[in-house]
């Protein structure tokens, strides 16, 4: 009898205890440091009743100064995502404060630190790309000329390029650090991106890199629709990738999935097993919504994007709907939702889930200025 009261009593504990594991679990912020606290992402927030750029842009500064505070370094999908968007938002919203760039030079400058073994590991060469890009980006719409230290990132960039062309990925980490496609794609944009370096590029080595890259981007299958839309995206940043022709069928491939609300979901552009080493299946078919995705924040912005870069014209009606779901979905916290395609943890897509909404809304004109300065 002791033994088994004492068993209840265990099982009683047990279950208190993850009881209130769910609760601290439920309670974690999506980004915090010190005094600053970001509240998770979640897919039931309330929408806001009315749009608001200056709270979309709150969040993108706020979890950019957490993350580089809490943890240091280029992350794609949250400090990388902001130096390369941001900046492009300068006339609507500002440009970003200039201790965002510091802080950003800072964790490149660990990265140049490293040994080439350590910094061809794991998702180091996307850190090294998303430095360079988002440089280039500073340079491009903030600084307006070419800064050493992005000349130094572009330089370590193709210094870890592959014979293919391309880089070496996690494959882990869907949909930034899973594919080396992605990777080219945005090396690509950086090259374009930073003010007059590849107009006035001499060195022989370098210049041959990115012909490799040019060369890899141009005859390399994408892995899934998702990468067709990266490279629809770089094409327009960099001409001569695509013919008019490819061109047209890709713009037509993105149509193809809008859905009826005007948006667009991510996970409507690749199958589970597509995503890096199809190490997600299981959790993605596993989703109630598995059939029929709802539309996210991260894709509607992201195909916004490549289509106007590309030419597709704002009045476009099927923009039009796609900008009204922008309009009606955007969050309370300033977020748009989108669901990770990893864990329900902390969903950190919603940080380029929102600031590519952004940057769409900015290219279709429906991003006012008074409105982002309210």
């Amino acid at each position: 009898m002791i033994f088994k009261r004492c068993c209840v009593i265990c099982v009683a504990t047990c279950l208190s205890l993850a009881a209130g594991r769910a609760v601290l679990a439920a309670d974690i912020p999506q980004y915090a440091f010190e005094n600053l606290r970001v509240p998770k992402a979640y897919a039931n927030e309330p929408k806001r009743e009315q749009f608001s750029a200056t709270e979309a842009a709150r969040y993108l500064d706020q979890g950019a100064k957490a993350w580089s505070g809490a943890r240091k370094c280029v992350s794609c999908h949250t400090t990388g995502t902001y130096m390369l968007i941001r900046p492009e938002l300068s006339k609507q919203l500002g440009p970003p404060e200039p201790q965002m760039r510091e802080k950003f030079v800072a964790a490149f400058h660990d990265l140049v630190a490293l040994q080439r073994e350590e910094l061809l590991k794991s998702t180091r060469p996307g850190q090294v790309i998303y430095s360079a890009a988002g440089l280039a980006a500073w340079d491009k719409h903030v600084a307006k000329s070419l800064s050493p230290e992005t000349e130094q990132a572009l330089g370590l960039m193709f210094s870890l390029q592959l014979p293919s062309g391309t880089w070496g990925s996690a494959d882990c980490w869907p949909p930034y650090e899973s594919d080396a496609f992605h990777e080219a794609a945005v090396a690509a944009i950086a090259v374009a991106d930073a003010p007059g370096w590849l107009a006035h590029l001499k060195d022989s080595g370098l210049r041959t890199s990115v012909e490799r890259l040019q060369h890899y981007l141009r005859t390399a299958r994408p892995p899934h629709d998702y990468g067709r839309v990266l490279l629809l995206w770089a094409s327009d940043r960099m001409p001569g990738l695509l013919d008019k022709t490819q061109q047209h069928a890709l713009v037509e491939m993105v149509w193809k999935h809008q859905q009826s609300d005007g948006g667009f979901s991510l996970r409507m552009f690749a199958a589970p097993e597509a995503w890096g080493r199809g190490n997600r299946a299981d959790k993605l078919r596993g989703e109630p919504d598995f059939d029929h995705p709802a539309s996210d924040g991260h894709m509607t912005g992201t195909a916004l994007v490549a289509l106007r870069e590309a030419g597709v014209p704002s009045s476009d009606p099927r923009v039009q709907k796609a900008v009204n779901w922008l309009l009606k979905n955007q969050r309370v916290s300033g977020r748009w939702w989108t669901r990770s395609l990893n864990t329900d943890a902390r969903h950190f897509i919603t940080y380029s889930g929102t600031a590519f909404p952004l940057l769409a809304l900015s290219l279709c004109d429906a991003l006012p200025i008074d409105a982002a300065r309210n």
